[in-house]
């Protein structure tokens, strides 16, 4: 246990304090699902859960309030696994490692996983306290949240059984506000076939690092316009003229933009000065553009280890044009909500294994049709490039309702809790709610939360405050509910 266990409000710190401790990378949460079943087995309630790993407890109404309608509140238990340079964090093993910047909760070095943590931690404090005013109440546990909803996605809506139509989202980053609606999505890879050759003779053999930037969650900040170190390093290379690559990677996850990238150049012994002088003008050149709002983006080169073989000139080449031609960013903002963007692509990632040279992506948008067409864009980038395409089948939008009953429940609360109604907010980013929406139909839905920022990025943090006024919205919002 660590200090975070003594913040306000207990019930819910204690629990997230655990929640550090135990691994949950996305499709590893067993460790988590079995502390969360057991902490329901202490309190003798009963679950479901299905072939996928999602779950629903079931928890009585406190005493008096058994003919309210069930309730369901939901969050998801895996979170991104995101590390700086040079940190040195398993995390299938090692546990979180908290500390406290003045009013703010951070990890060192890592994502603390308050997305969804925090969350998860305030169903937890519902479900073990025996002195909160409630109806009954379905307490739904998802899987596999943050590579794509993949898991809500997949849940069996036969085992799952949801009895309640009354749904409280707790994965909304921003207080003082209530979201009602979130953009669907889709994750696209694109793939070349590796294809390789012998080192030239005489071969001068360069590392080249892009790094520095300050990543962060591709659907909620990708308004920011901040940059892709993969696509911002491919730019450099192509700038530079032909060149012969023996590796290029940078990215991790689909749904965090891509911090850092590297390739490993092979030229001929006379082109070095050349290439390095393109190269750093380049830089220089995103260096300035970028500056606003990438402060700390750095670049390095230098001398590589021989490799034991190139990839050809024809997939090098290939592989280049198809990063400087991927878009990335915002395509477009919404025309019918300030502010909102409605449509973006975030090229995610690049790897190579020993088939092949794989390009992440992930789309984004509120119109389903413009995200039929964007994923269509990407697919002719791919053939032109002669390269396979591998798509997964996407998450529905959640459209907002504003005649909700329970929104204006919500709003009622929050303006006896607050002081002010909340801010009705749609996101750039997938909620479990538009999937949820679909296999339960007749639900009606909000999400709110804590403040967090920086999420899906090292430099995640919540603000340790406004958690406890959260957890108050939520218990308030439950009795009134009961009563209602």
């Amino acid at each position: 246990m660590s200090f975070v266990s003594e913040l306000d409000p207990k019930p819910l710190w204690k629990r997230f304090d655990e929640i550090l401790a135990i691994p949950r990378p996305s499709t590893k949460e067993e460790a988590m699902r079995r502390y969360v079943l057991d902490l329901a087995g202490r309190k003798g309630l009963r679950h479901r859960q299905d072939a996928t790993g999602n779950f629903v407890v079931e928890k009585p109404a406190s005493p008096g309030q058994e003919g309210a309608p069930v309730v369901v509140l939901q969050g998801h238990l895996d979170m991104v696994t995101e590390k700086n340079e040079g940190v040195s964090h398993d995390f299938e093993r090692d546990p979180i490692v908290p500390r406290r910047e003045d009013e703010w909760i951070k990890a060192t070095g890592t994502t603390l996983g308050a997305d969804n943590g925090i969350g998860v931690a305030a169903i937890l404090a519902v479900m073990e306290a025996d002195d909160l005013v409630h109806g009954p109440l379905e307490l739904l546990f998802t899987v596999d949240e943050e590579t794509g909803l993949t898991g809500v996605v997949a849940l069996d809506a036969d085992t799952i059984a949801l009895r309640g139509r009354l749904l409280l989202n707790l994965d909304t980053e921003e207080e003082h506000a209530v979201t009602i609606g979130c953009a669907g999505g889709a994750i696209t890879r694109i793939v070349l076939p590796l294809e390789t050759a012998p080192v030239p003779e005489g071969s001068t053999v360069l590392d080249l690092r892009l790094k520095g930037l300050k990543g962060g969650h591709s659907g909620m900040e990708i308004h920011l316009q901040r940059g892709s170190a993969v696509q911002l390093l491919a730019r450099a290379l192509y700038a530079a003229g032909p060149v012969r690559l023996a590796g290029f990677q940078g990215g991790n996850k689909q749904n965090a933009l891509a911090r850092e990238a590297s390739a490993r150049v092979v030229l001929p012994a006379g082109r070095r000065a050349a290439f390095a002088e393109a190269v750093e003008k380049e830089v220089a050149a995103i260096r300035k553009e970028y500056r606003p709002v990438e402060p700390d983006l750095r670049f390095e080169m230098g001398e590589g280890a021989a490799p034991g073989s190139v990839w050809t000139e024809d997939l090098g080449r290939r592989v280049l044009l198809l990063l400087n031609v991927l878009p990335h960013g915002v395509l477009a903002m919404s025309h019918d909500i300030k502010g909102l963007v409605e449509t973006s692509v975030n090229l995610a990632a690049v790897s190579e294994d020993g088939n092949g040279v794989g390009v992440l992506l992930s789309t984004r948008s509120s119109i389903g049709s413009a995200l039929r067409a964007l994923r269509r864009r990407l697919r002719a980038c791919a053939e032109l490039a002669g390269a396979q395409v591998e798509e997964n089948e996407g998450y529905p939008a959640w459209k907002p309702n504003l005649e909700s009953p329970l929104l204006r429940k919500f709003q009622k609360v929050h303006e006896r809790v607050q002081g002010s109604e909340p801010e009705l907010k749609a996101v750039h980013a997938g909620l479990e709610c538009g999937i949820l929406g679909e296999k339960f139909p007749g639900m009606d839905m909000i999400s709110f939360g804590p403040i967090i920022e920086g999420a899906h990025s090292p430099d995640e943090r919540v603000q340790a405050d406004s958690v406890g006024r959260f957890y108050k919205l939520l218990t308030e919002t439950l009795a009134e509910l009961a009563r209602g």
